[in-house]
């Protein structure tokens, strides 16, 4: 597959939609409207989209619509079955599932995005410049991304929680600290890609300097990888988070994550309380899978060989 973002350079002029009849290459709008419209053509990429305005909907709006004490728990309704004012039950400390998942689903959301986005621009700054300059410091750091991608991920998080108090800050520096080492990878091939282009080689001519080059041409024309890495990215936390937490090596157990109501949940299954275990997997799921699906949307989008109009 051919560079994500170098098909998008602001500073190619024409850029080619496809060939129309008798072999002739029809020229259209601008990249981003191609973009744009590539992406609203993908049914599946719409409702991934759908999918994640509506678990943010769940988590962020839906505690103040359906309220319920997510505080103390009642034993009164113990693994109360679905039903009533319960409509996912109720789990073995008499929280309702219903209200718990849309508490559990902020920090599960939150850490996702925020590693997301944190993870892939330190990436990206990196990435650039090992790229852009090579020799010596693209090996010293490659071989440190190297190093990271080897260091299991799960047993590196259970070794740090026997160290240090797990909280939602500690959490999110220690995955994004192992989170940027992919989207670095990607973005040196990016950057390796787009330095031997001409407006490049004619910035250096004028004069240039590497900073200038690195900030004004080859980040910006990066932007495509960015945004497919980024929902990667952030499914990818989110799962990391409901391992870690299912685990018991994430957040404390006071903090309600999806990751650690399948947790609580997983001994009751075999005593036929499903509902303290599946409505937690299928959030999980949902999320991960819109991500996913808006990810691969978005890297056919910026794909320009499959623009074709």
């Amino acid at each position: 597959m051919s560079a994500l973002g170098g098909g998008l350079n602001p500073r190619e002029i024409e850029l080619e939609a496809g060939a129309a009849e008798g072999g002739e290459i029809a020229v259209t709008g601008s990249p981003w409207k191609l973009v744009g419209r590539t992406f609203a053509q993908n049914k599946l990429a719409l409702v991934g989209l759908g999918l994640i305005v509506l678990m943010f909907l769940f988590s962020f709006i839906g505690p103040l619509i359906y309220h319920t004490n997510q505080t103390y728990g009642n034993i009164d309704f113990v693994n109360q079955a679905p039903g009533g004012s319960f409509p996912l039950g109720a789990d073995d400390e008499g929280y309702n599932i219903l209200g718990r998942l849309m508490v559990a689903g902020r920090p599960s959301l939150e850490v996702g995005l925020a590693v997301g986005f944190v993870s892939v621009v330190f990436g990206l700054i990196v990435g650039a410049i090992s790229g852009y300059f090579g020799g010596w410091l693209d090996s010293l750091l490659m071989r440190i991304v190297d190093i990271g991608l080897a260091i299991p991920i799960v047993l590196l998080f259970i070794f740090m929680a026997d160290i240090f108090k797990p909280d939602l800050l500690l959490l999110m520096i220690l995955l994004v600290l192992i989170s940027w080492l992919v989207p670095a990878r990607i973005v040196r091939g990016e950057a390796l890609s787009l330095r031997t282009r001409e407006y490049v080689q004619a910035v250096k001519g004028m004069g240039g300097g590497s900073s200038r080059i690195i900030l004004k041409h080859l980040i910006p024309n990066t932007i495509g990888t960015i945004m497919v890495t980024i929902t990667f990215q952030v499914a990818n936390s989110i799962l990391v988070l409901s391992i870690l937490q299912f685990l018991g090596s994430g957040l404390p157990p006071t903090t309600p994550t999806w990751g650690g109501m399948l947790e609580g949940g997983i001994a009751f299954l075999q005593d036929g309380y499903w509902w303290q275990v599946y409505p937690a997997l299928v959030c999980i799921v949902l999320t991960i899978v819109a991500f996913n699906l808006v990810g691969d949307a978005l890297q056919d989008a910026f794909d320009v060989r499959l623009q074709e109009r």
